[in-house]
């Protein structure tokens, strides 16, 4: 598995300070979306921003800071969430995550990707 490329002090810089900044306009703005996913014992809702592409009946999110950040922890163990993307929010399903190992799997132009990271995959319901 790839290492992340951000370190941890940026992580915790960028959910107290970048996010709530890019939350306000991640939705409207490709290729940035909003990751709607509930707390694992809190039960709370988050809105978490990322770079997300859409391939067919997919969404595909790169993982700089790796798969042990809340948002991807909280959407593996629910099974579901949701994405706001364009104005639009869409509920998903069926979050993994893919390695480079799994590239054939993903659209061509995304495969390079992850020989540096790791991808979350989810599929797009409705």
């Amino acid at each position: 598995m790839p290492r992340p490329l951000m370190p941890r002090r940026l992580r915790r810089i960028n959910k107290a300070v970048t996010n709530r900044v890019q939350g306000v306009y991640a939705p409207y703005l490709p290729p940035l979306a909003v990751i709607v996913h509930k707390g694992r014992t809190s039960g709370r809702e988050y809105r978490t921003p990322v770079t997300a592409f859409r391939s067919g009946g997919r969404i595909i999110i790169g993982l700089p800071y790796g798969t042990d950040t809340d948002w991807v922890r909280n959407l593996l163990a629910a099974g579901r969430g949701g994405v706001e993307r364009l104005g639009r929010v869409r509920r998903i399903s069926g979050p993994r995550v893919l390695t480079a190992a799994d590239a054939a799997e993903l659209p061509s132009p995304i495969r390079p990707v992850t020989r540096y990271m790791d991808v979350l995959v989810a599929d797009l319901d409705g």
